[in-house]
This record gives structure tokens, C-alpha cells and sequence, in this order.
């Protein structure tokens, strides 16, 4: 993001940049619950790189917050899907929602909080800090749902009171890929956790065997 062209459109990643600056503001008690909010909707409501700036400018901003991710490329082995620094180590919806996707670098721990609001956390195109990654997510009178790549081991640990976890997607996974462990605390709603195959080989499937249901695996269905 830059100053320099103030009147250029902002994308869902810049504006998703400085979202992840905000949070991070909180977390280190630079910002009060409620300036985080009325900053958050801001950012949300942003078009342009001159609307995004002020809302950080007197923030420090960490190199990883303002470097998009490396773009995963077909054919990477899983060993070189691991290692380097988190994209993100956090969410936050209020009232509002988040989505964590594409290439970004899930962090060892990752934790979310959804009070009367959602979240996305996608993991099929993304890289790891480690082999072994901890979902925590904590949904009030929300939800928040998981995607894990389907050659993933995947452990479903979390508790629900008058909501629920989602574990049909529990079981083990392909050597050498992530384990993923999916914990906390669901209150009057609700976090899913579900099986894809990355978006990329989902739409190469369905170009080579359109129609011929080689595949029957029963995550690959939508339904």
C-alpha cells in the first residue's frame, strides 16, 4: 500500500493487509476494542489505496503484513510448502467477517473469534510455519469454518454448548502432509471443519473426466 497513488482501487488483499494491522494493533494493546471495530468497518468499506492509509499510518506495520505470500505453483511437494513466517497468526469478526485463503502462510498457532459475525479459514493453497498447525476458534452467537486440504491428517478437538464442531472431517492424512489439530469453544454457534481438494486439481479433474465419475470419493461432493 502507498501514499503515492491515493486514488488507485484497493483489492480484497490490501484491504485484508490492513485488517491484519489492526489486529495486530489490538493484540499489543495499541488500539481499544472499539477504535479497533470503527477502524475494522472502515477498512472494509475502503475503495480506494487513499481511503487505507490513514487507518494505519499511525501504526507499525510488519514486514509480513505488507508482503503477499509466494503463489503456490503446481507440482511443489509438501516439504517445500513448509517453513518461513506467518501471513497471519489471528482474526477477529464482529459483527462483521473474515476469510483467510489463497497462498498465505498459516502460522503454528492460529486463533479466531466470531461474535455474531463468520469466518473462512481456507488451507488448500496455503504454506505452513510448521508441519503441525493448531486451528483455535472461539464462535459466539457465530461460525467459523475450517477447510483443510484432503490429503491432511486432521484431529477435531473442539467443545460446543448449545452449538457445535463439526469432526466427520477428523481421520488421518497422506504421508508428509500437515496435521492440522482444530480446537476451542463454540457457544450458540457453530465451527465446521471440512475436507478439499485444492481448487486448482478440483477444476483439472473435472476437465479431464467431465462426466465419466471416476472419482467417488465422497469429500469431492458438493452436497
Amino acid at each position: 500500500m502507498t501514499d503515492d497513488l491515493p486514488e488507485m482501487r484497493a483489492s480484497d488483499a490490501d484491504r485484508e493487509r490492513v485488517a491484519e494491522v489492526l489486529r495486530e494493533a489490538v493484540a499489543e494493546g495499541r488500539l481499544n476494542m472499539e477504535e479497533f471495530q470503527e477502524r475494522l468497518d472502515s477498512v472494509y468499506a475502503a475503495r480506494t489505496q487513499g481511503e487505507l492509509a490513514p487507518l494505519v499510518r499511525d501504526l507499525p506495520q510488519a514486514t509480513t503484513a505488507a508482503t503477499p505470500a509466494e503463489p503456490a505453483r503446481a507440482g511443489r511437494g509438501w516439504a517445500e510448502r513448509f517453513g518461513g513466517s506467518a501471513t497471519s497468526r489471528g482474526a477477529v469478526a464482529v459483527m462483521g467477517g473474515f476469510v483467510r485463503k489463497g497462498p498465505w502462510t498459516a502460522p503454528r498457532r492460529f486463533t479466531c473469534f466470531a461474535f455474531w459475525g463468520g469466518g473462512e479459514i481456507d488451507l488448500r493453497e496455503a504454506y505452513f510455519e510448521d508441519r503441525e498447525v493448531e486451528i483455535r476458534c472461539f464462535a459466539i452467537m457465530g461460525g467459523v469454518n475450517v477447510i483443510v486440504p484432503d490429503e491432511a491428517e486432521v484431529d477435531v478437538r473442539g467443545i460446543g454448548v448449545m452449538g457445535g464442531f463439526d469432526h466427520s472431517a477428523a481421520g488421518r492424512g497422506e504421508p508428509g502432509a500437515p496435521r492440522v489439530a482444530v480446537s476451542g469453544f463454540a457457544f450458540w454457534g457453530g465451527v465446521g471443519v471440512e475436507r478439499r481438494r485444492a481448487e486448482r486439481r478440483e477444476r483439472k479433474r473435472l476437465e479431464g473426466g467431465h462426466g465419466h465419475g471416476h472419482d467417488r470419493r465422497r469429500d469431492d461432493r458438493d452436497d
